[in-house]
């Protein structure tokens, strides 16, 4: 296992832009069903449709898991174009997961990046390599779910 994990820092290291250090945001309630989620210096509404009783107000959860794939992706396609030296004009995607019960069954990423197919899918593979968001999603963490006593 710890061969493993110094293979994984390793090919980070290799392959894009890389920090050993954890990574914490924070929510707070804030009634009904939005939340605050703050990360760094930055605060995201959360909230629900109001078909299922929220007020609207922000993306739901699931919007920002897929938003989450979604930059990554792009911010890794920027990194390696730059590490090859391509200027971009411009790159998007579009994010969709598929429900299936409380879940996504799958999540896909179409690409547009107006480059040559042959550069645009090196790119897309060199993206990922690196991108940690995906590579989180491909090999799921271990997942702690803790009780703060107060």
């Amino acid at each position: 296992m710890v061969r493993q994990g110094a293979t994984l820092r390793a090919m980070s290291l290799a392959y894009g832009p890389c920090s050993m250090e954890d990574r914490t945001v924070s929510a707070r309630w804030l009634g009904g069903y939005q939340v605050d989620v703050v990360a760094g210096d930055f605060t995201v509404r959360v909230d629900e449709p109001e078909r299922v009783g929220g007020t609207d107000t922000g993306p739901q959860p699931t919007d920002l898991l897929l938003a989450s794939v979604a930059s990554c992706f792009v911010l890794s396609l920027a990194w390696a174009a730059n590490k090859r030296g391509i200027t971009l004009e411009s790159v998007g995607v579009n994010v969709t997961g598929t429900y299936e019960g409380p879940r996504f069954s799958a999540i896909a990423i179409d690409v547009d990046l107006p480059l040559p197919a042959e550069q645009a899918e090196a790119l897309i593979r060199s993206a990922e390599r690196v991108c940690y968001v995906t590579n989180t999603l491909r090999r799921p963490p271990e997942l702690t779910v803790r009780h703060n006593l107060s």
